[in-house]
């Protein structure tokens, strides 16, 4: 597969802030409810600030509106026996398989008001994420058909991302000490090339704080924000207590 190089085109410096939350590990169903909520208060300001919420969600399948049920490897009663729920979901993209070890990088913006189109909002967050990527010395490149980071060997990254009210939702999963046999689960792309790790590309072991502090600063160039506003968790919503595990 051909790569597309990262290119330079970032929009100019702006009065905007981002508001940054480091989530932990969070119940995809709650943090619906949360992007439910950001969206509906987002869409009625007009202001050009928006919000990036980093976190992690125990073992799940998201399908995207490309998705398909073929794209999902393991059957119904391995899914019961693993309490493995599935979600079909508005955004964009295929069959995804998370847990705990892959970044959710959820970037909503109020694209209209910063003049930003999806397929630009896609090609500016991808190639925030290789420019940490290459940080922390990791080879990762975008592509110019296909959605997603690519490092050798594999995908390391998902893209799926939609729009409501001209507020980006869901966005990018980043592939970092997730256990492959997660990522053996569904067929993440078009041409069936493998899911791979950070992990597995890279010793010693990826920080995942590291890698979400150089998140947050790449971020804000290319989308032009000046200000960050970082905080830890959010009010209206609960981290999760249930028990999970990191490996099948």
């Amino acid at each position: 597969m051909s790569s597309q190089p990262i290119t330079s085109n970032v929009p100019p410096l702006h009065a905007g802030t981002l508001e940054v939350h480091l989530l932990g590990l969070v119940d995809f169903p709650a943090f619906l409810g949360l992007q439910e909520y950001a969206t509906y208060e987002m869409s009625g300001r007009k202001d050009l600030s928006g919000k990036l919420f980093l976190c992690e969600h125990p073992p799940m399948i998201t399908v995207g509106r490309e998705g398909k049920t073929s794209e999902i490897l393991i059957d119904e009663e391995q899914r019961e026996r693993m309490e493995l729920p599935v979600y079909w979901i508005s955004r964009g993209g295929s069959a995804y398989a998370h847990a705990p070890g892959q970044l959710a990088i959820y970037l909503m913006l109020p694209l209209d008001r910063l003049g930003i189109g999806l397929v630009e909002y896609r090609r500016l967050l991808e190639t925030a994420a290789c420019e940490s990527c290459h940080e922390l010395k990791i080879p990762a490149k975008r592509h110019p058909e296909f959605p997603g980071i690519w490092g050798r060997g594999g995908q390391l990254a998902f893209f799926g991302s939609s729009v409501r009210s001209w507020v980006s939702n869901h966005g990018l999963f980043l592939n970092v000490t997730i256990s492959p046999d997660f990522l053996e689960m569904t067929v993440p792309n078009s041409d069936h090339q493998r899911a791979i790790s950070i992990q597995a590309q890279r010793i010693p072991p990826v920080q995942m704080s590291k890698l979400r502090e150089s998140l947050i600063r790449t971020i804000s160039k290319q989308f032009g924000y000046e200000t960050t506003d970082v905080s830890t968790g959010h009010p209206l919503l609960k981290k999760t207590t249930r028990q999970v595990a990191k490996h099948v």
